[in-house]
């Protein structure tokens, strides 16, 4: 559990450092192998690497045919095998090797697990190739039926099977297993049964040759991996230094967590190279606590982490006080609800905003209505809504002017934004009318005797209610006149947030199209729908300027210095808000996790990737300090002030993976909880500065 004292050590909430290794080797040289595989170990000590994944067969070479039966090769293996286990008592990281075998009067192609001086285990390939450019069957036997059997390695007796996983005592979540080639391009992988067993982490030991589309398929079955068996598989691959009589090699290492690419070699590479990257396994094992279908594969399959042995070992070079600040080695997105494959990005945008398109259209037809009734501020939220609508008129054939917006003035509507929201409608040509709401206003602040009504310049939320329930109300009785319904257009991070009006305000709608998009998410739509035309030059002009506009609530009027109400002085930034939802939701982090991340995704803003277009002028930086601030009024809205009003939200299509509110889907909470659990892990093990 992490404390003050070591917050900053990525193995105190949940990280696995792990590296692919592609060594120096030349084929048939044993002891020029094992060196390469040293050198490899050694960098990885320096990179305070956990462990290290080699290719297949790497101490004997892969590509040496009949030579895996000569005496003299398996017994030059086995001494480099001791070599290299008395060399790891200097080392910190386990090291994953590839070496042929004897037991029993038969030779295996083994992965073997080495670690503080010792073997801690060798598994066995289950499946041999012996089609297209591949005769292993020649050579070793398939270890697929071999269980809870022991083998001597360097003069010591070590578990020996294919019902192996390794796991650090000292370093909860570092649970490993192994699997070699051939045995992931299985119908049923023996990692499967590994992970159903506890592993969170899968080692994949290659020796596979390159050919023309093969890197793609490796990466097909190491995605699906690790997206199936809810793990990271890190995948290592024989490179330079191997065979060429008749095959070639590239080296290729991959890691990948739970479906996504976290970390790639560079191919082809004639050195020695490591790929390293830190692996999340508290978000691996949260995961799998929520998917029970995992859970379910593992009694039909008889819970084989009843009947796997599990070897233990002490991983104390790395783990408590030795670890320090070891930064943390992996892409983490500073927008999780804003795609961010490059090659896929209007991909997942034409999804995002075509999910709300479609599921709104559905609601129309559903109801037979003849309008569709929207209020149009000038801000982020009801323009996207609008945009929404405009295509599902669009779609279905109908006239814009279905479409009724109303723009509705208060106390401290700025002109700007009634402005834009006047040239808005105009260009989405719509049915668009005005009504001022400040008499309205007036006279029920008069009739409740509120201070404001005798000229008191009191700004409270009452003030503010008023003017909210009012264009709501007004909304309500338009789509009863004209035979519509009321979008909402209030978002998700809104409602994680309680930032918006219970009841009779903008809370309710007869339908919340944005309810599922987060405030991030929908500035990047709205820039997306400038940049591939989706609507009229004029419209997309006036689109940018909303997006320039900061974001207010503007229900309080403007100061003697023309400063306005600002939501994120109130409230924190957005782009912070949603990170902090996404981690908590969607895998429910701890607190000081979920600061840790943020620290190390916002600390620097010139490191690592911002999404596609995103403003140059708008790349902002926080420190931890900031940071715990905004996560600590977070943690308090999110769980203890507003869950009532989520609790009866209307009806509104989820968009992201990453989750949404809705009481009859995602998030199911009482309306009574408080935060104090929250807050005491956050102000317990977060330093304030």
């Amino acid at each position: 559990m992490a404390d003050r004292s070591n917050f900053y050590d990525l193995a105190c909430h949940g990280f696995v450092r792990v590296a692919t290794a592609t060594p120096a080797v030349r084929t048939a040289d044993v002891a020029f192998n094992r060196d390469g595989i040293l050198a490899e170990a050694r960098k990885a000590h320096e990179a305070r690497v956990d462990l290290v994944v080699y290719p297949e067969l790497c101490v004997s070479s892969y590509a040496i045919d009949d030579l895996h039966l000569q005496g003299a090769m398996i017994d030059a293996v086995e001494q480099a095998i001791a070599d290299i286990a008395a060399a790891t008592s200097d080392l910190s990281p386990v090291l994953i090797i590839g070496a042929p075998l004897r037991r029993n009067g038969k030779l295996y192609n083994c992965a073997l697990a080495v670690a503080d001086g010792a073997v801690l285990g060798v598994v066995p390939k289950s499946f041999l190739p012996n089609y297209r450019e591949f005769y292993e069957k020649r050579w070793f036997t398939p270890g697929r039926d071999c269980q809870d059997l022991e083998i001597n390695v360097a003069g010591e007796e070590v578990p020996f099977g294919t019902d192996l996983i390794f796991s650090a005592a000292s370093l909860p979540g570092f649970t490993f297993g192994m699997e070699i080639c051939e045995d992931f391009w299985a119908p049923n992988p023996p990692g499967t049964m590994a992970a159903l067993a506890g592993a969170t982490i899968l080692a994949n030991l290659s020796a596979s040759p390159i050919t023309i589309g093969r890197a793609d398929d490796r990466h097909l079955h190491c995605r699906s991996m690790s997206s199936r068996a809810i793990c990271a598989y890190a995948y290592s691959a024989s490179g330079h230094g191997e065979s060429t009589t008749d095959l070639a090699w590239d080296g290729q290492g991959v890691i990948y967590e739970m479906g996504d690419l976290l970390a790639e070699s560079e191919r082809f590479d004639r050195k020695g190279e490591l790929c390293i990257v830190d692996i999340d396994t508290d978000r691996i094992i949260a995961e799998r606590l929520r998917n029970h279908t995992f859970t379910d594969a593992a009694d039909f399959e008889g819970r084989p982490e009843d009947w796997y042995r599990t070897v233990i070992f002490d991983h104390r070079a790395i783990a408590g006080e030795d670890a320090g600040d070891r930064g943390l080695n992996r892409p983490i997105r500073r927008f999780p609800f804003v795609p961010n494959r490059q090659d896929k990005l209007d991909q997942d945008a034409y999804e995002a905003f075509n999910i709300q398109v479609d599921a709104l259209m559905r609601r129309f037809q559903a109801t037979s209505g003849e309008s569709m009734v929207i209020g149009i501020s000038g801000g982020l939220d009801s323009t996207h809504a609008l945009i929404v609508a405009a295509k599902v008129c669009d779609k279905l054939g109908l006239p814009r002017s279905t479409i009724r917006g109303y723009t509705m003035p208060g106390f401290g509507t700025s002109e700007g934004t009634k402005s834009n929201a006047w040239r808005l409608m105009k260009a989405m040509q719509i049915t668009a009318e005005e009504i001022d709401i400040k008499p309205s206003a007036r006279t029920m602040l008069k009739n409740i005797g509120h201070a404001f009504a005798d000229g008191e310049p009191v700004y409270d939320t009452t003030f503010e209610n008023v003017q909210a329930g009012l264009r709501t109300d007004y909304l309500f009785r338009l789509a009863g006149q004209h035979k519509g319904f009321v979008i909402g257009t209030g978002d998700l991070s809104e409602l994680a947030l309680g930032w918006c009006t219970y009841g009779v305000g903008d809370q309710m709608s007869h339908y919340g199209v944005n309810a599922g998009v987060p405030k991030t998410l929908i500035q990047y739509l709205i820039r997306w729908a400038i940049d591939t035309e989706q609507f009229v030059p004029a419209a997309s002009e006036v689109l940018a300027a909303i997006l320039d506009t900061e974001i207010s609530p503007e229900l309080i009027p403007a100061g003697e210095d023309g400063e306005i109400q600002s939501t994120e002085g109130t409230i924190g930034p957005y782009e912070l808000n949603d990170f902090f939802l996404h981690h908590i939701v969607r895998f429910g982090q701890k607190p000081s996790k979920v600061a840790f991340l943020a620290w190390h995704a916002w600390k620097d803003a010139d490191a690592g990737s911002w999404p596609a277009g995103f403003p140059q002028d708008r790349r902002n930086a926080y420190d931890l300090a900031t940071i715990r601030k905004w996560l600590e009024k977070f943690l308090w809205r999110f769980f203890q002030f507003s869950q009532f009003k989520r609790s009866a939200l209307p009806n509104g299509p989820k968009v992201s993976s990453g989750g949404a509110l809705s009481p009859r889907g995602d998030w199911r909470a009482p309306s009574d909880a408080v935060a104090d659990v929250w807050l005491a892990e956050l102000r317990d093990n977060v330093p304030e500065n």
